[in-house]
Formats: C-alpha cells, sequence, structure tokens
C-alpha cells in the first residue's frame, strides 16, 4: 500500500479559514528565514502541533553563530595552531573544513545534551533541562523544543544538509 501526502494546496484546502491564514503566514515565514521545504516545516507545525519556527530558528542561529563562521579563512587569523599549519604547507581551505567540522559536532553534541533532558548519569532526584518555546515577550507557550538533533542538516544555510563538511 502506497501513502501519498496531500500536496501543500490540498492540505491547505482542507483547513478552515483562519488556520489556513496561519499556515500560509508561517510557511512565508520560514521561506524568509531560508528554510528548503518552508511549507513541510509549516504544515508540521499545524497539523502536529510541534513547535517548529523555534526549532529552526534555534538551529538556525546554532548555524550562523558555530559552525558557518568557519566558512571564511578570515576566521583563521586568530588561532595560532591554524597559522602555523598553513605556514607549514597545509591547504587553508582544509583548515578551515577541519574546524568548521569540528564546530559542527560540537553542536551535534550539545543539541544531542539538550535533546536528553537530562544527564544520563545523574542520581535519582537530580535536575534535568527543558528547552521551550516562549513567546515574543518570553512568556513559555507550554510546546517543548525536541528532536533538534533530527533536523540539524536539513537546516544547513547552505542547502547541503551539512554534506561539504566531509569533502
Amino acid at each position: 500500500m502506497v501513502f501519498s501526502w496531500p500536496t501543500w494546496g490540498e492540505w491547505l484546502a482542507t483547513l478552515p479559514p483562519d488556520v489556513r491564514d496561519s499556515a500560509v503566514s508561517l510557511a512565508e515565514r520560514f521561506k524568509e528565514l531560508g528554510a528548503q521545504d518552508p511549507e513541510g516545516w509549516a504544515r508540521s507545525e499545524i497539523s502536529e502541533n510541534i513547535p517548529q519556527l523555534a526549532r529552526f530558528m534555534v538551529l538556525r542561529a546554532l548555524w550562523r553563530e558555530a559552525i558557518s563562521p568557519w566558512m571564511d579563512a578570515s576566521a583563521l587569523c586568530d588561532l595560532a595552531a591554524a597559522q602555523r599549519l598553513i605556514d607549514a604547507g597545509a591547504d587553508p581551505h582544509d583548515v578551515l573544513l577541519v574546524a568548521r567540522a569540528g564546530a559542527y559536532e560540537a553542536v551535534v553534541a550539545a543539541v544531542c545534551v539538550l535533546d536528553e533532558c537530562g544527564d544520563p548519569d545523574a542520581r535519582k532526584g537530580d535536575p534535568g533541562w527543558h528547552l521551550v518555546e516562549t513567546d515574543a515577550e518570553c512568556n513559555p507557550t507550554g510546546r517543548e523544543i525536541g528532536g533538534l538533533h533530527e533536523s540539524l542538516g536539513e537546516t544547513d544555510p547552505s542547502g547541503n544538509e551539512d554534506a561539504d563538511l566531509w569533502e
């Protein structure tokens, strides 16, 4: 048995007007933010009540702040070890790639720790953690932000889904 999802337009046609408007607006916001599949993210948020916009924005910020800076050779200027490698004959592109892959792996580890909601080696009664969506005034909406590790690759702003890190 083959199941096919309705197209974006077919799905929108099944929604009440106010929900349809919210879905279209949400898809437009995802597109503005650079999502590769804005309709898919919006459909998931509306139909599954997953805070996908918050998830996307967290992951987008991690790419922007921790991983993407390692695409620019100027990032190596302040790293003495990188400069020594280049002076010894290493290709600056390769040095950048190693730094970027290291940053990516660190972000993967961080989002996995966040997704676990607690230390697996913790004692009974030790605190855990929880990432939650908030509104524009930082009031919790009650929706949990989880599964970040599942979407890190697809939020790569280059559109390569992190494949260029391993060339």
